[in-house]
């Protein structure tokens, strides 16, 4: 293996903490979990008492002012558990950048502690039942009425929609203005008119509470526009992308390493033909190409973690690395469901799980054909 020298001991110390407790705290859970449709909430306390969410908000909002390699360790952990349901990355990585990068300080004040203790639970609401990747065709409505915003309209595949009690909303302020009159809003669940809809059947993934939202009127006080400009809404929107992207390719990548090393334990033991299925040369010769491929995938994405900490990730760079690992990623559990053979089928094998998991990634964060538009047009 290429060592990854992003990742000091410290870092690691934190990871090995990072998958005890998942180990012990989600890992035992997550069958009921993905019956229940929802984690607990109770797994979200504990890991903001942990500081496991939101490490890299500064100390005076609740976070312990690390950079966003500890954040990627989570994503990395959670990802090789096959704990999908665990809707932290989003909470902490997306959520709580909007907030912390454009809020005013008061929106900072008053959201960012709950979110990094967990007694918040954060999503945003982009896509639309219309919608789907394009966010300029946004038809929610946040119309200037006094001292608040009325909003109306509705939002669908929405994470962690059933337990969030903050919402980063995307609706137009002008609806004329196409992008240029798109704003965010912070909304709490609390508010009048907001309602939570069914919590959608997914084909995997079923432990992540993925929800439609719909909003009826909902008084969103004017100081609960982000950054307190309207407006702003893309270009926020489009600032924080690239470090979405490079989230899906963490865990793409940790996803499809462990895929790769449960189905190496899997061939091992696992006989046809009076000898282990890894004496053939069909298999050892699939798993060298999905390791030389994973391999270079890592090599990608740790260094696209880099140019991240640099702040030098741009949105085609991001874009190729979204496109590149997730299509990997589904290539990945593919092949190493075939090599289970009909047992990785079996809901019971995490390979099944993970087969299953895997395939809404080349879909979310921007559609892998949307990626590839974008790399086209920086031609």
């Amino acid at each position: 293996m290429i060592p990854r020298t992003l990742f000091d001991a410290d870092l690691e110390g934190f990871r090995d903490s990072v998958r005890k407790f998942l180990e012990q705290e989600a890992a035992p859970h997550h069958e009921q979990w993905e019956k229940d449709g929802q984690v607990s909430r109770e797994i979200w306390h504990k890991a903001g008492e942990l500081g496991f969410l939101c490490p890299t908000l500064p100390e005076e909002y609740g976070g312990v002012g690390a950079d966003f390699r500890y954040s990627a360790v989570v994503m990395e952990e959670v990802a090789k558990a096959g704990l999908t349901g665990i809707g932290w990355s989003l909470h902490s990585d997306i959520v709580a950048p909007y907030i912390y990068n454009w809020g005013t300080d008061e929106q900072k004040a008053r959201y960012l502690p709950k979110l990094a203790s967990g007694e918040m639970v954060g999503a945003i609401a982009m896509t639309e039942p219309g919608a789907g990747s394009d966010l300029q065709g946004v038809k929610s409505t946040a119309i200037k009425d006094g001292d608040h915003y009325l909003l109306n309209g509705s939002k669908t595949f929405i994470t962690n929609g059933q337990l969030a009690d903050l919402v980063v909303v995307v609706a137009k302020t002008d609806p004329k203005e196409g992008a240029k009159g798109t704003s965010l809003f912070i909304v709490e669940s609390t508010a009048e008119g907001f309602e939570k809809g069914q919590n959608l059947n997914k084909v995997g993934m079923k432990a992540q509470d993925t929800s439609e939202l719909f909003f009826q009127d909902v008084k969103v006080p004017a100081e609960n526009l982000l950054g307190g400009r309207e407006g702003q809404g893309f270009i926020q929107l489009m600032s924080e992308l690239p470090a979405e992207r490079l989230q899906v390719a963490l865990t793409a990548v940790a996803a499809s390493e462990a895929a790769w090393q449960w189905t190496l334990d899997y061939v091992k033991e696992r006989k046809a033909f009076g000898k282990p299925v890894v004496a053939f040369q069909n298999t050892r010769f699939k798993l060298a190409e999905l390791k030389a491929e994973i391999t270079a995938a890592r090599v990608f994405t740790d260094r696209c973690l880099e140019l991240h900490l640099e702040k030098k990730l741009d949105i085609p760079t991001a874009a190729m690395l979204k496109q590149h690992t997730t299509d990997l990623q589904c290539r990945v559990m593919d092949e190493c469901v075939q090599l289970h053979g009909g047992y990785g089928y079996m809901w019971e094998y995490p390979i099944a799980r993970a087969w299953a998991d895997s395939r809404v990634q080349r879909i979310y964060a921007g559609t892998n054909e949307i990626m590839k538009e974008i790399v086209a047009r920086s031609f």
